[in-house]
């Protein structure tokens, strides 16, 4: 039996992982700002505690930790899942809105991930899941600054898997496709500027049709093959469409570089420090 750490485990895909962690006999850890133990089935009681926490406090995600850790023993799986999503153009976004959206995506995920490593290298052992999203593959018209807290998230996470993993801790991004949760019904919004009317027109347009999500289990599913794995990967992809549109962006970028290689390489050419010339 493990146990699990999840972040935003009240609803959305971090229920979703809580009930299947919780349903193959693990035991579970739920944070969340508004979680309680009547979210979940009665019968896994016995291996689930609940605790009401916000990211976005540092000191109250260290006190939490230490005392999950204490009650419980150990931690061997930590997913850092707890996320907000704020639309509008990048030029609308208030100085309070912008920091909003990385207080929860980026702030609150590194200060979980600073609470439990000491734990975990202490164990010389640990699975820390950073969940991302097919934002962190490019920026798009609208979420951009959603999209950069999430470039944020995974620049950090790249750095601190290779720090952690010289103390037998592993790290894992997942980018996540659609999924049918709350996350669509809580979005806030900026203040639209009549500017960028036309633009949001053409996105309407483009949305017309509607999204086709998934099913929040399918993500748990993934999920629960990635952290079994012996060897974990460093970034996991969740869904078709993130997949395709990966290697799109990939080969975008990598067409892009080719076209301008000659001017890339004449930036560079070494020469000794000024000092010694």
């Amino acid at each position: 039996m493990r146990t699990w750490f999840i972040t935003g485990a009240s609803r959305g895909l971090g229920r979703a992982f809580a009930d299947a962690a919780l349903e193959r006999g693990d035991r579970v850890v739920a944070a969340s700002r508004t979680v309680s133990a009547d979210d979940f089935a009665e019968r896994h009681a016995d291996r689930l505690l609940t605790l009401k926490l916000d990211v976005t406090d540092r000191t109250a995600v260290l006190a939490a930790v230490d005392a999950a850790v204490a009650q419980v023993g150990r931690l061997d799986i930590v997913v850092n899942n707890a996320g907000t999503l704020s639309m509008g153009m990048v030029e609308e976004f208030t100085e309070a809105e912008a920091r909003a959206q990385f207080e929860v995506n980026l702030f609150g995920a590194l200060w979980v991930s600073q609470a439990v490593l000491p734990h975990l290298r202490a164990q010389r052992s640990g699975h820390i899941v950073q969940v991302s999203s097919i934002a962190a593959l490019g920026g798009f018209p609208s979420s951009g600054l959603y999209s950069a807290s999430k470039f944020a998230l995974e620049g950090m996470s790249e750095a601190l898997a290779r720090e952690a993993a010289a103390f037998g801790v592993r790290l894992s991004i997942v980018q996540p496709g659609g999924y049918w949760t709350d996350l669509y019904t809580s979005i806030s919004a900026t203040t639209p500027l009549e500017v960028y009317a036309p633009l949001r027109a053409e996105l309407e347009r483009q949305w017309a049709d509607g999204s086709i999500d998934s099913e929040p289990r399918l993500a748990a599913e993934a999920l629960l093959r990635l952290v079994d794995s012996d060897d974990p990967p460093l970034r996991l992809l969740l869904g078709s469409m993130v997949y395709d549109l990966a290697f799109d962006l990939s080969r975008q970028r990598m067409d892009t570089w080719a076209a301008w290689e000659q001017v890339s390489r004449a930036a560079e050419h070494a020469v000794a420090a000024p000092g010694d010339r």
